[in-house]
């Protein structure tokens, strides 16, 4: 009888330790994923300040094209980018915008032999570089949080506490479709 009591109890302690264990690696998961997504969005700001700066320069020669992206960029900075729906939005506006830039760069070939052009380009491209790492952080975190979610028996566990899949950051989808790679575009 005394030994039946042991073994319970034993199995009700690794039951919860289990239970508790899992649940802290999950909130851990979970924090990491909004980590990863908070750092890809500082990264897309400097981005976008970067191209601001960019865009500030080229107004210089090509005013009215300058203007309206200064507009445009403007108006994209600082907006909220938590989910990969958000990212994936945001990376299509920066590449039709740095699209641009590299026309008129192309356009005003003074332009792009200014020494503060090449400076920023040279901006961009780093920051390109930031987001590109922060988004594989980013999905390979999502990964083992859906993992987690998705096996038995941490499944379990992350269903009871609500937790649930994340999703992944898509490939670009504008370099897909033929828009510039803003990597080669700077090498130039």
């Amino acid at each position: 009888m005394i030994p039946a009591l042991i073994v319970i109890v034993l199995l009700v302690v690794i039951v919860i330790g289990y239970f508790v264990s899992t649940q802290r690696s999950l909130v851990n998961l979970d924090e990491m994923c909004k980590n990863a997504l908070s750092q890809i969005e500082v990264q897309l700001n400097s981005r976008w300040d970067a191209m601001l700066a960019l865009a500030q320069t080229a107004a210089q020669y090509a005013k009215h094209e300058s203007e309206t992206l200064i507009e445009v960029i403007r108006q994209r900075r600082g907006e909220d980018v938590n989910s990969p729906a958000a990212v994936n939005e945001q990376q299509g506006a920066l590449q039709q915008v740095m699209g641009r830039l590299i026309a008129i760069g192309e356009a005003y070939p003074d332009l792009k032999a200014a020494d503060l052009y090449k400076e920023v380009t040279e901006g961009v491209r780093q920051y390109e570089e930031h987001v590109r790492m922060s988004r594989m952080i980013y999905n390979d975190t999502a990964t083992k949080m859906n993992r987690m979610v998705r096996q038995w028996p941490s499944s379990i566990v992350a269903s009871m506490l609500n937790f649930s899949q994340r999703d992944y950051l898509k490939t670009d989808e504008p370099q897909k479709k033929g828009y510039p790679n803003l990597n080669e575009a700077f090498k130039k």
